[in-house]
């Protein structure tokens, strides 16, 4: 008798974020306005990266993490390399993305794969990314699409 698998959990959008609970420091931004956040598993170090994200940037932040949460049940949350993943369990990440100077740098690991491809190419084979600058809206329902194109293929940097 085969055995059901469990319902995947819904994801939901980050709260407040947990540093901001613990302490008053805030994270050194490094080139860009990058945030330095320590290494770390689920919501809570997505949830002070983006807390810590300077000016329009903390609204993109903001924007990425609940379209992701409203299109992959149960994303997997991790910072890396000073950076949000964001991934399936048993698939890898399929998702990142990361403050630039002038422009906040979405990379979808598997983006040659998608359809419309995404508009940046990259130097790294399937990579591709989407820039998202100052006062520029993000066209959600095309983003939305590409969020769950790539939630569903396999991912990389397996965790």
């Amino acid at each position: 008798m085969k055995e059901k698998p469990a319902p995947r959990k819904k994801a939901k959008p980050l709260g407040k974020p947990a540093a901001a609970a613990q302490s008053d420091t805030k994270p050194k931004l490094l080139s860009g306005g990058n945030p330095q956040i320590p290494k770390g598993d689920g919501d809570a170090p997505v949830r002070d990266y983006i807390a810590a994200m300077p000016g329009w940037k903390h609204d993109v932040g903001l924007s990425i993490d609940r379209l992701v949460a409203k299109n992959v049940p149960g994303v997997q949350r991790a910072v890396r390399w000073n950076t949000p993943f964001y991934g399936v369990k048993g698939k890898g990440w399929f998702l990142a993305f990361h403050c630039m100077t002038k422009y906040v740098k979405v990379t979808l690991f598997r983006g040659t794969s998608l359809d419309p491809v995404p508009p940046e190419t990259s130097k790294v084979e399937g990579v591709r990314y989407l820039h998202i600058h100052e006062g520029e809206p993000i066209d959600e329902k095309q983003f939305a699409d590409w969020i769950r194109q790539a939630a569903a293929l396999p991912g990389e940097l397996c965790f």
